[in-house]
């Protein structure tokens, strides 16, 4: 018994050994970037919550199509029928995540789509698909639209939502995220290995998958992950952003495009193959300084939030702001909000609207983060957590070439002439600065540090969709 033990540990020693030789010997180090480290990361367990009433699908999580809802008010629906389409390409399908009926199409000025919401049965019934007859790309595209999980595929440049026609030279995933109180995909990843692997898989019939990994993952399914060319990554956040890695595997040449898709995305597309069924569940965590327990729970995409979070947040007087998402990149939700598509964080932190300071910023703070060492906080220990709020404290002010971006920015991109030429207008310029490889999340931590109060990620996001509107 005892030789037995002892035997089985030599072998994941050397099973360790082995993967380090291979993998570890040719990291990406990133010395770029900045990790902060936010007080209510989730904890390494799963709890159940509540099951929403109703699901929607908002058509804002699919950035650059345009929806044409082919569903009306009072139609009943199963998990994987379509709710609405894209008009430019009507064969990718924007498909409900349960099973009910169509409790509102709602709309907003102009008759924009701001959501479809599903009234769910609880039976959660699904569409079968046929998935055996895949053997290339077209047939791997064709199944994903009709299923809607070509709909999860977003493309660079412009990061939109893919174009079914164009033919990517690359699929990236990447498996991690270094943002705070973000997702830990590989404690996601247990029990799901197989679908994991079954994904990449039909994404490499496709076009070449990178997958990105961190050096503080260790899991067989990544680092010997087949159909995939796995690239290990060494450095603080931003370095699990799939933009950081698609400049430093393979950067974006004008007329090229690189499709991306979310690491848990990939297990969407293995559960179909393995059951011929669209299953949207996630695992996500529920995090931040206002949540009581933070832990991960099971949840589908489209759940309402206040479902999330019931009975899961310290009382409070104080205001607060609820993010579908991580803090840094997510979106500002309502109390009556709806988890995105794309996120796999739901947070909540203080709003801070409702704080008032004695001296303000001469106080000596001993607990609030500074990139600059302008509080005394830089003398508490790295590993200290903090509390922060959503504040910007200050307002817009001139920008100032000071190299703060370039500081957090592990990219080969001049990130502060870049959002010059952007406010500017200069198309030239910015495609010559290399505006087709980035997308408004690489600019979350400059914005967090700039001192000019920029909204970066909002300029970002005007820059490439005119920029894209001059290239169609």
């Amino acid at each position: 018994m005892c030789v037995c033990e002892k035997s089985v540990t030599f072998a994941q020693f050397l099973q360790n050994t082995i993967f380090y030789f291979i993998y570890m010997a040719n990291v990406i180090k990133l010395r770029k970037g900045l990790d902060v480290n936010l007080k209510g990361k989730a904890s390494l367990e799963t709890v159940t919550v509540k099951a929403s009433e109703k699901y929607a699908l908002l058509p804002d999580s699919f950035t650059g199509m345009k929806p044409k809802v082919v569903v009306k008010e009072g139609d009943a629906v199963k998990a994987g029928d379509a709710l609405f389409v894209d008009k430019a390409h009507p064969e990718v399908k924007f498909v409900s995540p349960v099973s009910g009926t169509v409790a509102l199409v709602e709309r907003g000025d102009r008759r924009k789509v701001l959501s479809v919401q599903v009234a769910a049965d609880g039976k959660n019934e699904a569409v079968t698909l046929d998935t055996k007859g895949v053997k290339d790309a077209k047939s791997a595209v064709d199944l994903l639209c009709e299923a809607g999980l070509f709909a999860f595929f977003r493309q660079r440049p412009y990061d939109v939502t893919a174009n079914p026609d164009d033919q990517p030279k690359a699929i990236f995933v990447s498996a991690f995220s270094d943002m705070p109180l973000a997702q830990d995909f590989e404690y996601v990843l247990k029990g799901q290995e197989a679908d994991f692997q079954a994904g990449l898989s039909l994404l490499a019939k496709i076009a070449k998958v990178h997958l990105g990994v961190s050096v503080k993952q260790s899991a067989p399914a990544l680092l010997t992950a087949k159909d995939a060319e796995v690239t290990v990554f060494d450095g603080p956040a931003p370095a699990g952003n799939v933009g950081v890695q698609i400049n430093h595997i393979s950067p974006i040449n004008k007329g090229e495009v690189v499709w991306t898709m979310g690491a848990e995305e990939v297990i969407f597309i293995g559960r179909l193959l393995r059951t011929g069924k669209v299953d949207l569940t996630r695992t996500i965590a529920v995090a931040g300084s206002e949540v009581k327990a933070p832990k991960y729970a099971k949840v589908i995409v489209g759940a309402q939030v206040s479902d999330i979070l019931a009975g899961n947040l310290l009382p409070s007087d104080k205001h607060q702001r609820w993010i579908s998402g991580n803090p840094l990149t997510g979106i500002k939700i309502k109390q009556t909000g709806w988890l995105g598509a794309h996120h796999t964080e739901v947070t909540v932190i203080p709003e801070g609207d409702d704080e008032y300071e004695m001296l303000g910023w001469i106080m000596p703070r001993f607990k609030e983060f500074s990139t600059s060492r302008s509080y005394f906080s830089w003398l508490r220990p790295k590993k200290a957590e903090y509390t922060l709020d959503a504040r910007i404290k200050g307002g817009e002010r001139h920008m100032i070439m000071s190299g703060e971006y370039d500081r957090v920015f592990p990219m080969d991109i001049y990130a502060g002439y870049l959002v010059k030429a952007i406010i500017a207008g200069d198309i030239d310029r910015q495609e010559a600065l290399g505006i087709y490889e980035v997308a408004p999340e690489d600019f979350a931590l400059a914005e967090f540090v700039d001192s000019s109060k920029l909204e970066l990620q909002r300029i970002v996001r005007e820059g490439l969709d005119i920029l894209r509107k001059e290239n169609m």
